[in-house]
């Protein structure tokens, strides 16, 4: 019984330390920076709608666009499944092959 209850202790002690606050607007790899320097492009989804990407190097950064509303845009800005715009640039990492 003891055993369970100190797995459950640990358990929940790790779930805890997994909430730690994080400042998510920074890059904190091989060439850290404040992401705003990176140039987002647009990545089309198969059912038409725009996703902002980052494409630095080694790492890379996707988040869905939206209008002020919350709802999905869905521009038009290139084929379903195609990503355009500047997404590689602001960074000196070449992408790993």
């Amino acid at each position: 019984m003891k055993l369970i209850k100190g797995i459950v202790l640990l358990a929940a002690l790790g779930g805890l330390a997994a909430c730690e606050a994080t400042d998510k607007t920074v890059d904190r790899g091989i060439d850290a920076k404040d992401l705003s320097n990176l140039k987002a492009g647009i990545w089309v989804d198969p059912q038409g709608c725009d996703h902002w990407i980052i494409d630095d190097g080694l790492e890379g950064y996707l988040s869905q666009r939206l209008d002020r509303n919350g709802k999905p845009v869905c521009s038009g800005a290139a084929p379903p499944g195609v990503a355009t715009g500047p997404f590689k640039d602001g960074s000196a990492i070449v992408d790993a092959i």
